[in-house]
């Protein structure tokens, strides 16, 4: 079935009025719309008299956390501080306790060799006289003699004339 032109422009009509009915119920007429605009106002004027309070309150809490960290790192650096001395007394014992002990050793390896050494001189001086007597001969003190046969030796005083100052 076909709709006459007239319905449709009475079924259009009834539209638009539920449409208007729709937006005078969800619209504000002029005393609400300035109640409301008073409102907002008066909320905007409390949001700036709050900026300056609120900028105060971040302030103060993040000098109180810039404080509370300055603090910490110095107690921090304290502690480091306090635990590197900790750390070197502690190395200063043991490698010290190290070097005392090498020291110790070293210096009986010395007395021993000073006594093994005066123990050899004497004995390797007179082996080697013994090999080679003319050339210690002279340095000792001695004198190299020739004998009737012609042969050398080196003479010994054992005990000097008073002439020679010996």
């Amino acid at each position: 079935m076909t709709k006459d032109t007239f319905q449709i422009l009475a079924d259009e009509i009834t539209l638009i009025r539920h449409d208007m009915e729709r937006l005078q119920r969800t619209s504000l007429n002029k005393d609400e719309a300035k109640a409301l605009n008073q409102e907002l106002a008066k909320g905007v004027k409390q949001m700036a008299n709050a900026a300056p309070a609120v900028y105060e309150a971040i302030s103060a809490r993040l000098d109180l956390a810039i404080d509370k960290i300055r603090r910490e790192a110095v107690t921090a650096a304290n502690d480091l501080a306090k635990a590197a001395g900790e750390a070197r007394r502690e190395a200063w014992r043991y490698f010290g306790g190290f070097w005392v002990w090498l020291a110790s050793v070293g210096a009986a390896g010395a007395v021993l060799g000073l006594l093994a050494a005066f123990w050899m001189t004497g004995r390797g001086d007179a082996h080697a006289f013994g090999q080679f007597p003319g050339v210690y001969c002279t340095s000792a003190g001695d004198k190299i003699v020739t004998n009737a046969e012609g042969r050398k030796f080196c003479a010994i005083w054992i005990d000097p004339s008073p002439q020679t100052g010996g």
